[in-house]
């Protein structure tokens, strides 16, 4: 059964569009993997939003399938998170009334409070009735970019075999991979436990490393990555570290080792 998730403006929901989805375990029995939906955005509260949104009025935006979901390790109450897949956006804003009718069906029995779910499960038919109202864009999911985007400058590991290779060929990164890593792993060093924020306070809220595993540059062309096994959450140091000699990638197992040499030496 397809089903609305709703994207506030203002939320206590860790929500990233078109990547991670954080929901109460209210919605796990309707977010399930495989899910087809489409967000929704109901009427703007505050005017500061309006750049952001395709309408000021309550409207769908795009379409998206559930990935894999697991719980959010911060919470005490059960809430979860659900990846992304195959996020399309959306031209132009399909609003959720066309000529006063709405598109979603209200159950008689929900008639006063139906809008106030945050996810709310459809029929068929008025999934495919918003989806013949919307002029997609192409999908954001699968954009990329040259590097990650807290990081000013890209480490790799190469051999000095490949190194005109290396700096003949773009890597390209996928944005959401980077916000899937995080919501996953965290934003403390996965090796030392590092945690910018703790250490600079709010200027540096949400900085981290996401490090590849197996360096890019040794993929030899397109690969499937796993947020959850093939990325992981590094700070500064220890990125650079992994990455300190071109011809040998460290493992975050080998890097732990060397921190805990190094504290055994340091009580000795």
């Amino acid at each position: 059964m397809p089903v609305i998730i709703v994207e506030n403006d203002i939320s206590q929901w860790e929500d990233e569009t078109g990547a991670v989805y954080h929901f109460p375990k209210r919605y796990k029995a309707l977010l399930t993997q495989g899910t087809d939906v489409i967000y929704y955005k109901g009427r703007i509260k505050d005017k500061a939003f309006t750049s952001a949104r395709l309408s000021n009025a309550p409207h769908y935006f795009g379409k998206a399938r559930i990935g894999k979901v697991y719980a959010d390790s911060k919470s005490d109450k059960g809430d979860l998170y659900a990846f992304i897949e195959s996020f399309t956006p959306f031209e132009t804003a399909v609003l959720s009334k066309n000529n006063g009718v709405y598109l979603e069906t209200t159950p008689a029995t929900r008639a006063k409070n139906y809008w106030r779910a945050g996810v709310r499960p459809i029929s068929q038919a008025d999934y495919d009735a918003i989806l013949s109202s919307a002029k997609f864009s192409p999908s954001q999911g699968e954009a990329v970019v040259s590097s990650t985007d807290d990081e000013g400058y890209i480490f790799e590991s190469f051999s000095e075999g490949s190194k005109t290779t290396y700096f003949g060929t773009r890597y390209e990164r996928r944005k959401d991979l980077r916000i899937k890593a995080i919501a996953f792993h965290g934003l403390d060093c996965k090796a030392c436990g590092f945690d910018f924020e703790q250490a600079y306070g709010e200027h540096a809220k949400g900085f981290i490393h996401v490090h590849h595993v197996v360096p890019i540059s040794e993929y030899g062309g397109e690969q499937t990555v796993n947020p959850e096994t093939d990325l992981v959450t590094l700070c500064a140091n220890c990125h650079a570290v992994v990455h300190r000699k071109r011809d040998m990638t460290l493992s975050v197992d080998e890097l732990k080792g060397m921190l805990r040499g190094r504290w055994v030496n340091d009580s000795v």
